[in-house]
């Protein structure tokens, strides 16, 4: 079936849209954050076909940002529009977007560029330590880890003429950001996810990129720019029930090597799962559930197969294995402070009764 792809050897007109996702802390109050800087609550562009049950819950915050400078092959020095996404759960994404008018070619080299996106991160975190600092009063327990991020990229372009057999290489390279020649197979690979709603529009997702060809498809973005996001959370979750489960074993651990098991305090440790599930339960629920696709199918469509390549199904399983770990270090250690406290006091009350017959035997 043809696509509607751009030909060889005319310019090419479109745009770079570049996500980039970070973490900054627990949780952000948006209506402090709303009094902290200039920004307003995002409302999800619709086109005639987009219901009104597509849209965020709860809605995120949107700041205008100043324009930033990037140095990118094949166009030098340009300045890229830019606007900053707040959500509830202290993830924000940045999106950075580059005009362009290229050759298939040059632009193909521009892709191969992009596969070491130290630039366009870097840009991004510059961009955005004014506005992190401001937020700080609203943000709970802020932080900003330096190697945390996540990117994407996706070459918008208007719907142009069917191409031929030369153009799903080109179209294969664009999204695994390789200039180089691929295989058939790696071709194929490339290609085997794409979706389109007419036949003058298409979009090809993959793992680092994602081809666009279509027009007024805000919509469309968001969904991928929120699906971005949404790995760096889920990223972000499963480090941190790393860490938890590794702090938590470090905790128990001495405990169960004590020789007096009425000094072993469990108090600490089961604090510290149980708010390690509650605060991950939540998050993982709160990530999962702010966008809302039911109506339609299109979308729907689009975020599945970014989900897919992204291998969001991947990251929740891990993450609910993880909680059911944490679920049963928990009752495992409920279970041994409960033992504990009943052997504790089967001691007292030997004690005790052995108190009585002595005190007995020294009043006769």
């Amino acid at each position: 079936m043809n696509q509607p792809m751009p030909a060889a050897v005319a310019p090419l007109s479109g745009t770079l849209h570049i996500f980039v996702a970070f973490d900054w802390g627990d949780d952000i109050d948006l209506e402090q954050a709303r009094k902290l800087v200039p920004a307003s609550f995002q409302e999800l562009p619709r086109r005639r076909r987009t219901p009104s049950s597509f849209a965020y819950r709860a809605p995120p915050l949107y700041i205008a940002l100043a324009p930033v400078a990037l140095e990118l092959a094949e166009m030098g020095k340009v300045e890229a529009q830019a606007g900053l996404t707040v959500f509830d759960f202290a993830a924000v994404s940045v999106a950075l977007h580059v005009p362009f008018t290229l050759t298939s070619d040059a632009l193909l080299r521009l892709a191969g560029s992009l596969a070491d996106p130290v630039v366009a991160v870097l840009a991004a975190r510059t961009l955005l330590r004014p506005m992190f600092e401001a937020l700080q009063p609203g943000i709970h327990d802020p932080s900003w880890r330096d190697d945390f991020s996540e990117e994407y990229f996706v070459f918008q372009l208007a719907p142009a003429p069917s191409p031929g057999e030369r153009d799903l290489a080109w179209l294969a390279g664009m999204v695994h950001l390789e200039s180089g020649p691929l295989s058939g197979e790696e071709i194929q690979e490339a290609l085997k996810l794409k979706i389109t709603y007419s036949p003058a529009d298409l979009f090809v997702p993959n793992w680092a990129a994602a081809l666009l060809i279509d027009q007024d498809c805000d919509e469309t973005l968001q969904a991928i720019e929120f699906a971005n996001l949404q790995l760096l959370e889920f990223r972000h979750i499963d480090h941190r029930l790393d860490q938890s489960l590794a702090a938590a074993q470090r905790t128990i651990g001495p405990l169960t090597r004590s020789p007096l098991p009425f000094w072993r305090f469990h108090a600490r440790p089961l604090r510290v799962l149980g708010e390690l599930k509650v605060e991950a339960n939540d998050l993982f629920e709160r990530t999962g559930n702010v966008l809302k696709l039911v109506g339609d199918p299109y979308l729907a469509r689009v975020y599945r197969m970014v989900a897919q390549r992204f291998h969001l199904e991947t990251w929740q399983e891990s993450i609910q294995r993880k909680l059911e770990v944490a679920e049963g270090v928990y009752q495992v250690v409920s279970d041994q402070a409960s033992s504990y406290r009943m052997e504790f006091l089967e001691i007292i009350i030997v004690m005790l009764i052995l108190f009585e017959i002595v005190m007995a035997f020294w009043h006769r």
